[in-house]
């Protein structure tokens, strides 16, 4: 079952495409994080939703708030993705598919790739879980719907 909203967001570490460790800890440093999980590099719904994720970079980077993909292909796929397609953000590998089930993100026996964004803030906490595996730029408009609910929050506060 995918994690929700006010959920605290599970610590990992994980190589990115150019093989550096990185740990959310590490990816939360500067502000809240995108999390988003897809399940293959270079297939037409997945390019789809990460491109969407490049073409709103400066606009999420305005706001505060970083990018980091993740899937279970390998540092050198998502490398040749990152090329291809000119995605700003680091792309996360995990093969063995742990982190994808710690945040509920694998179906059937762990065979499949649920399509779930997530956005964390500083404290770990979930503040969304966004799943559509059909729309894949509501992904993105979930993401900055959430972050101006959020403004418009602190602003009444």
């Amino acid at each position: 079952m995918p994690l929700s909203a006010g959920d605290r967001a599970p610590e990992f570490t994980l190589s990115d495409h150019q093989g550096r460790n990185t740990s959310l800890t590490e990816l939360l440093k500067n502000g809240p994080l995108v999390l988003f999980f897809y399940p293959k590099d270079d297939s037409p719904g997945c390019t789809r939703q990460a491109c969407s994720f490049r073409d709103n970079y400066e606009t999420l980077l305005s706001r505060g708030v970083s990018v980091a993909g993740i899937s279970k292909d390998s540092g050198e796929d998502h490398k040749s993705f990152i090329e291809k397609h000119q995605l700003p953000y680091p792309l996360l590998v995990d093969t063995d598919g742990s982190i994808h089930e710690n945040y509920g993100c694998q179906t059937l026996f762990g065979m499949l790739t649920r399509r779930i964004t997530y956005l964390i803030d500083t404290d770990r906490t979930i503040l969304l879980a966004h799943e559509d595996n059909f729309r894949m730029g509501s992904h993105v408009e979930a993401v900055i719907g959430a972050l101006s609910l959020k403004a418009e929050k602190q602003k009444a506060d």
